[in-house]
């Protein structure tokens, strides 16, 4: 078992907190750790991104990917519905869900893209929006994680893997803190 360690504000803090990190280079999580010990992590993320988006309903962020799909994917097929989901939950590890509808009507079997994000990105830099309709969108195109995926959503938003990565710090910070990173 990891020993904890204590954080600001008084709280204990695990290693356990960088499960968002895993999968990056001891090192970068050595850094993360560092800033949440010293308990600078939100003030780090606070000084890269501003405010939150204005993306607040789900016709505005259907609209939104619609926009981000016609500049980057004009041949994909179109998308039905975009909503933010209440149900996805960063537990389940699901940021963000791509789905494909099908129906029978008569002969023919008529299919409908649909993309859900999380409610958590109502109150995120603009970035961190971006990076997760990206991704989803990256879905309707490449169906795995695979090389193409990736590529795709750098064509799409060059900074991906930054944004990506910013949002797993953003994330290991709403483990560890109930107070708000960013102002509205």
């Amino acid at each position: 078992m990891p020993a904890l360690l204590r954080g600001a504000g008084g709280y204990d803090v695990s290693m356990a907190v960088l499960k968002y990190l895993s999968a990056y280079p001891a090192p970068l999580q050595a850094k993360v750790q560092a800033l949440v010990d010293e308990g600078r992590l939100a003030e780090v993320l606070r000084g890269r991104y501003g405010a939150v988006h204005d993306v607040r309903t789900d016709t505005a962020l259907y609209d939104y990917a619609v926009d981000l799909k016609n500049r980057h994917l004009r041949n994909a097929p179109p998308l039905a519905k975009v909503a933010y989901d209440n149900k996805l939950k960063v537990i389940q590890h699901a940021l963000g869900t791509h789905t494909t509808v099908s129906r029978v009507q008569g002969t023919k079997l008529k299919s409908k893209r649909e993309i859900r994000i999380a409610s958590l990105f109502k109150q995120t830099p603009p970035e961190f929006l971006k990076m997760i309709v990206v991704h989803e969108l990256a879905h309707v195109k490449e169906r795995d994680h695979d090389k193409a995926f990736y590529q795709l959503c750098e064509h799409m938003e060059p900074a991906y893997h930054q944004i990506e990565f910013d949002l797993r710090m953003y994330l290991t910070q709403l483990d560890i803190s109930d107070e708000p990173v960013f102002s509205t």
